[in-house]
């Protein structure tokens, strides 16, 4: 072997792409997809009871949507919205378009209460308390949003 030869093959072993450490793993362990289920499950819960009031056209639910400056003409199209983002976060393979799509969802929310002048922790702030419960038991349970944000 040359010189030039052996001195490239030294500056190949050293390189730092050969002394890359190993990522931990980001499988969630059996304790953490159980949290996670229980976690999901909530926000499940919560928003499957709003996404059925605002289907059904419950008294609640239109006298809320117009105090909020809405026509309840609009009850159905946003229920029926609410239904796509629930159907795509069930769904494990689409679980994270489901949750950016409900990330999206309490967006509008928070700018409708924003708008309306509600007070701030007990409305304004309350969708940030369920996208916590949508990210935090999808986190819990998904390896691909570990992987994410590692």
């Amino acid at each position: 072997m040359t010189t030039l030869e052996a001195t490239q093959s030294s500056l190949i072993a050293t390189s730092p792409r050969n002394n890359v450490a190993q990522p931990t793993s980001t499988v969630p362990s059996r304790r953490a997809i159980i949290a996670g289920r229980i976690v999901s499950a909530f926000a499940v819960l919560f928003l499957t009871f709003d996404v059925v009031f605002k289907l059904i056209q419950h008294a609640e639910a239109i006298r809320g949507t117009t105090e909020l400056g809405y026509p309840a003409s609009s009850l159905l199209p946003i229920g029926l919205i609410g239904l796509v983002c629930l159907i795509a976060y069930v769904v494990p393979r689409t679980s994270i378009l489901g949750a950016v799509l409900w990330t999206g969802y309490l967006g509008g929310a928070i700018a409708t209460h924003v708008r309306v002048d509600n007070p701030l922790f007990s409305h304004v702030l309350f969708p940030i308390y369920v996208a916590v419960f949508i990210w935090g038991g999808l986190w819990l349970r998904d390896a691909r949003v570990r992987a994410l944000l590692r």
